[in-house]
């Protein structure tokens, strides 16, 4: 490209800039590593900017756009192999229901060749690629790279090339030597310390659950009444307790870090989405959940618990350290289903996810011994031990068995088998809770329970909360969303009816109106919406109807524009404008279907490349005209293309994007 052209483009993408969010978060920078006198190693790096991330190369049929590798094929060398990429981020993600690689921080991608031609100085190629954020993904991007093959000596560190692209795939190369830098995927990023706060806080109640079980609440009296009588002073005693504490923490905490260490952080995560490995800890869970139950006791051999005890008599620091270990010896039949729960739980995150996990558990543990020695008075307050012991216990197994059926469905959703789809999994769980209402009335009664003369206030109060979140489920049959518990069931278009059982496409509002749908309209599943994916066909329907237009800037394997359509489109408020006020316009920006031969034009962004695809025509329409290249992207606009009021995009707050709506309808009206 030309000195002029760089310089004229910059001016105008600085002035774009200044008056909008055109985000380039992936700059890439080029490589070679020479191998052998005819073998050399072509290098790609994206630096990657905090909070995104870059789809691998394979991503499973319907996902995201995978990042993709194209050289020009010359006679001058031939590629040995495939492109190879870094290990990564695995996720069974819950909007696209499939397993997806990602990479966050830094990737490199590296293709080996064969020389053919001595005298070749270079190599040149393009990388498609797509990132996503927390709230917005951009539209696939096209970057020119180009390997320096002159001067790569073997042995020597390589020399990069940066190559920074200017917006939606425009670049800008320049020719550096810089050193090769060294990075670790980060774990400080807004998503992921959510994640660890989340994940700290359902261990923590998950270790207070545990406290509460035959196993671990007699503990309590009996080992802080041992320090405080056998301590000469109440401080010793109190110091005793704590220290006791502490230790239980470590021994959980270390439990953890073992797991992380022996699977390693990225290696755990990859397992937690592996189909057999979730059907694995399925069986495992109705293993729990049937311990829990009372069908038989889950224990560490006997010759261990002795072994140990024998060591807590030494005293000391050492004796209390091994009477904590005991501790969690004994009370594994309890403890050990929930801490294999969280350690899987945890390793869906990735990283130091077991470890922050152990911690929350085991604190929970841990506190009560300490408070009590601290205040022994507290002792007396404590509920004496007894039934309804193995009623927390039967809680936690009926819970244990609801959870099996989650990993089972991840199972399900990754080989597509449509075995357990949405309506089979809410009847599993609507009969799981069902029985568990019908349980905490003492209408069904276990081996192991006591009988039951009378029900306590706790206990008729926490069946009705069962009872009430059983009834909530049943409409789910029928196609409710169950927002309370949208993470657990498959999604709503994973179903036997996308539509709800016995629904089908002919429901109210626009589409029984329209039974002829107007030229390029299509009924938009599952909320039947009208909608055109073609502008001007839209735009015309619009001006013969006499509505606004909403541009409904989305794309296929776009996260956060799945997540508004199946969480806040289906407000009834905001439903109703989209299928009667407003004429939907949805332009995908990663239709890779070819643009027709007269439609093939020049690009206005990338000077000297000519748009291929519908999608590249959308996402450059979308830059330049309003100045933003991230999706979803929602405008109202008039019959003069004017935008009724200031655009906008990831919306998940319903009241929020509801009165962006009646603004827009309003301003329109006048």
């Amino acid at each position: 490209m030309k000195i002029k052209h760089l310089f004229f483009l910059g001016l105008f993408f600085i002035q774009l800039t200044a008056v909008a969010q055109i985000l380039n978060p992936v700059a890439w920078t080029t490589s070679v590593e020479k191998i052998s006198d005819t073998e050399y190693q072509l290098n790609a790096t994206a630096a990657i900017d905090d909070g995104w991330h870059l789809y691998s190369q394979n991503v499973p049929e319907n996902g995201p756009i995978p990042t993709t590798f194209t050289f020009v094929s010359n006679d001058g060398f031939e590629l040995l192999g495939d492109v190879q990429e870094e290990e990564g981020h695995t996720i069974n993600d819950p909007v696209f229901e499939m397993v997806i690689k990602f990479f966050e921080n830094k990737a490199i991608f590296s293709q080996k060749i064969k020389l053919l031609k001595k005298d070749l100085e270079g190599i040149s190629g393009e990388v498609e690629f797509m990132v996503c954020d927390d709230k917005s993904c951009l539209p696939p991007s096209y970057v020119d790279l180009h390997f320096n093959l002159k001067g790569a000596t073997q042995g020597a560190a390589p020399s990069e090339t940066n190559i920074s692209p200017v917006t939606d795939g425009e670049v800008k190369s320049q020719q550096d030597t810089v050193s090769e830098e060294k990075t670790t995927p980060s774990n400080t990023g807004k998503e992921k310390n959510k994640g660890f706060i989340a994940i700290f806080f359902i261990a923590f109640l998950s270790g207070f659950a545990a406290l509460l079980t035959p196993c671990v609440f007699p503990m309590i009296p009996m080992t802080v009444s041992f320090f405080t009588k056998q301590s000469k002073t109440k401080a010793k005693g109190i110091k005793n307790a704590i220290i006791y504490g502490i230790c239980i923490i470590v021994i959980y905490v270390l439990l953890g870090t073992a797991v992380t260490a022996i699977f390693g952080a990225d290696s755990l995560n990859a397992l937690a989405t592996n189909v057999w490995f979730n059907i694995i800890f399925f069986l495992l869970l109705i293993v729990f959940a049937l311990s829990f139950l009372g069908a038989f006791e889950i224990m560490l051999p006997n010759k261990w618990a002795n072994k140990v005890d024998r060591q807590a008599d030494r005293g000391g620091l050492v004796g209390i350290f091994f009477m904590a270990l005991a501790l969690a010896i004994v009370s594994f039949s309890c403890t050990g289903p929930i801490v294999g729960t969280l350690l899987v739980e945890a390793a869906s995150k990735g990283g130091i996810a077991p470890i922050i996990g152990m911690l929350g558990f085991s604190l929970a543990i841990a506190l009560p011994f300490a408070l009590f020695a601290a205040f022994p008075g507290w002792l007396n307050s404590l509920p004496k031990s007894g039934g309804w012991l193995n009623t927390v216990k039967v809680v936690l197994g009926f819970l244990e068995l609801a959870l099996a059926f989650k990993f089972l469905s991840q199972a399900d959703l990754v080989l597509q088998l449509h075995f357990l789809e949405r309506e089979v999994f809410i009847a599993i769980w609507i009969a799981i809770f069902g029985t568990l209402a019908f349980y905490l009335f003492g209408k069904i009664q276990l081996p192991h329970d006591s009988p039951l003369t009378h029900i306590s206030v706790g206990r008729l109060s926490m069946g009705l909360i069962v009872l009430t979140f059983t009834v909530y489920m049943i409409p789910g049959l029928w196609g409710a969303p169950l927002n309370i518990i949208s993470a657990f069931p498959p999604p709503l278009d994973y179903a036997e009816s996308p539509y709800g059982v016995g629904n089908t496409k002919s429901g109210g509002g626009v589409s029984a109106a329209h039974q002829d749908l107007p030229e390029g309209a299509h009924l938009l599943a599952p909320h039947d919406i009208l909608a055109f994916n073609d502008y001007d066909m839209g735009l015309a329907y619009a001006k013969k109807v006499g509505k606004p237009v909403m541009l409904d800037f989305t794309g296929w394997a776009c996260v956060n524009c799945r997540k508004m359509e199946q969480n806040v489109w289906p407000d009834s408020q905001v439903l109703s404008i989209l299928k009667n006020e407003v004429v939907l316009i949805s332009l995908y920006v990663d239709d890779k279907r070819p643009l027709e031969g007269d439609e093939v034009v020049e690009s206005k962004l990338r000077p000297g490349k000519k748009l291929k695809y519908i999608g590249q025509k959308w996402s450059e329409f979308q830059t330049i005209r309003y100045k933003a290249n991230t999706q979803p992207f929602y405008v109202l606009m008039d019959h003069e293309e004017e935008n009724l009021l200031d655009p906008v995009g990831y919306t998940p707050d319903v009241e929020n994007y509801l009165n962006w709506l009646k603004d827009g309808l309003s301003k329109f009206e006048k």
